[in-house]
């Protein structure tokens, strides 16, 4: 059946059952407004996918694009320090898409949302000539300060948490046509279903001693250089630490023989947590070391091993560069 063939009450009696309701909502989708139970603070983000620019259906079926709108939003909230509560989506569906994808959609919502306690409570159903997606995140910041990008301090170190360049590679061996098999296929699968740690950074986030966090969705040195900016400071990044996270990357960048470095540096979705902490607090757990905040820098400043990385620019919605 073709949403052309249905009706917007139908539709949204076939996907609104596989929908999780969040925690603490005292009134779930259906009325003119969800109503969540919020006692202090509340974080919201929201992002949008565009078919054929952030997402490709024969590379990825429903439930892939509905679990990465998913991931992405809730590293937002999770980022900031904030519990994510709930989602509300908004979709541009045209005539011609199958009713069973957007099913699946709902269905890779509730396989990243329902096992954090989160909801999808909310959201609206509009026509369009492609495939559009909009979520926003809201998210409980329990009592806790806002982990802002502008508070990381001079002799802070730089901790990472989650995958990098998995994303990228994943990409690049989807665009180069190559045989996916069991030894690329995790990258692969990275790239449509991100992962990002949010139980570690969260935990990170209670447990104090973090100053400064955002989560890496535009490339490591793009995202470094944000939070330097904002900041007012020079972040290096120790080449040995960062060499830990480029095993998994080798066999993709063998068959393609491309440079995995440049994957790790500058590949974006993969929605890890980058943060500061404070010198002798304890190293939070899923996070390695990846570097030190040196000095003071008016316009931000990233480096590598003390060498500047000039070029590695990452992810740029309105530059050159190209996304799924």
């Amino acid at each position: 059946m073709l949403i052309s063939h249905t009706t917007e009450d139908d539709l949204i009696s076939r996907f609104l059952p596989l929908l999780p309701r969040g925690e603490g909502v005292d009134v779930p989708s259906g009325d003119d407004c969800a109503v969540l139970a919020i006692a202090g603070a509340a974080a919201i983000s929201t992002d949008m996918l565009v078919e054929g620019h952030h997402f490709r259906r024969d590379w990825s079926g429903g439930a892939d694009i509905g679990f990465r709108a998913a991931m992405q939003n809730l590293a937002d909230a999770v980022a900031m320090g904030a519990r994510p509560r709930t989602l509300v989506i908004s979709l541009g569906l045209p005539g011609s898409l199958e009713v069973e994808w957007v099913e699946d959609f709902a269905r890779g919502l509730a396989e990243a949302c329902a096992p954090l306690g989160v909801g999808v409570d909310g959201g609206d159903l509009v026509g369009s000539e492609a495939i559009v997606i909009g979520v926003t995140v809201l998210g409980d910041m329990e009592g806790r300060a806002p982990l802002r990008r502008s508070d990381a301090q001079i002799g802070d170190r730089v901790i990472h948490a989650g995958n990098l360049g998995h994303g990228a590679a994943g990409l690049a061996l989807l665009e180069a046509g190559v045989d996916i098999d069991a030894a690329v296929a995790g990258l692969v699968d990275d790239f449509k279903r991100p992962k990002p740690p949010l139980d570690a950074a969260l935990a990170a986030a209670m447990a104090g001693g973090v100053t400064a966090m955002m989560d890496v969705s535009d490339g490591l040195v793009r995202d470094a250089r944000r939070l330097a900016k904002a900041s007012g400071v020079w972040i290096d990044f120790d080449p040995r630490s960062l060499e830990r996270k480029l095993g998994p990357l080798g066999r993709a960048a063998g068959r393609l023989h491309a440079d995995r470095r440049e994957w790790l540096l500058t590949g974006g979705e993969d929605h890890g947590f980058i943060a500061t902490i404070r010198p002798g607090v304890a190293l939070p757990e899923g996070f390695i070391d990846i570097g030190e905040v040196m000095g003071a820098s008016n316009g931000g400043r990233v480096t590598v091993g003390n060498r500047e990385v000039a070029g590695f620019g990452g992810w740029d919605h309105f530059g050159a560069g190209t996304e799924e």
